[in-house]
């Protein structure tokens, strides 16, 4: 879910190839930050129930490919860095609800934060639960508190992070492999996490742009 993470088409959980597109990076840039900005701003001041459905379920029906040309090259720390990432993250949990929840649940019981709070997911945790989290975290860009969703963004990656590891650990002897991919995505989210709080920062001091 950082750079590493672009991909406009269908994509496993352990494996995100980079995203190519356009010619121009200056015009990519542009378009990206006009339209982020275009898109927040007419819904977050009139937003109506319908349109902010439809836009939560965008890429159910046109694809995480059609989000990812506009913001999937942003910088991570942008308004369309951030919508790109909390696009990806639901399209991650809506591909594989079962295997999410399960290293989400995992992450919840071996957490010694107060990030399982956060999030926000009923528990247990199971695929209808998750699938809803995260629903909400996205929908909550739009008629909520933005800095609250990214935060809560944020605590779900960090949940995940802490799965990864915790099921790699227990995989390390008899599948390698496996344990491998998951320390590996296990770092991704931690990463993600990181950019999703500093954005939040960023909106809360009228800086994400």
């Amino acid at each position: 879910m950082t750079d590493e993470f672009h991909k406009p088409t269908q994509y496993s959980g352990d494996k995100f190839d980079t995203f190519v597109g356009g010619e121009d990076p200056a015009q990519i840039s542009r378009v990206a930050h006009e339209t982020a900005l275009a898109l927040l701003s007419r819904v977050r001041d009139n937003p109506e129930s319908e349109i902010v459905e439809r836009l939560v379920a965008f890429t159910d029906q046109h694809g995480i490919d059609a989000v990812a040309e506009l913001w999937s090259r942003a910088n991570p720390r942008s308004l369309p860095g951030a919508l790109w990432r909390i696009y990806l993250v639901r399209a991650l949990v809506r591909q594989d609800p079962t295997g999410t929840s399960f290293l989400y649940q995992r992450g919840v019981e071996v957490a010694t934060s107060i990030d399982p709070v956060v999030a926000g997911a009923t528990a247990p945790t199971g695929p209808d639960e998750i699938t809803t989290l995260a629903d909400q975290i996205l929908r909550g860009l739009f008629q909520g508190d933005f800095a609250v969703a990214l935060d809560r963004a944020a605590a779900f990656c960090r949940i995940m992070s802490l799965g990864c590891t915790s099921v790699a650990d227990d995989s390390d002897s008899t599948s390698p492999e496996r344990a491998s991919e998951l320390t590996t995505r296990a770092l991704r989210f931690s990463t993600t996490a990181n950019e999703f709080v500093a954005c939040a920062r960023l909106w809360r001091t009228d800086s994400l742009d």
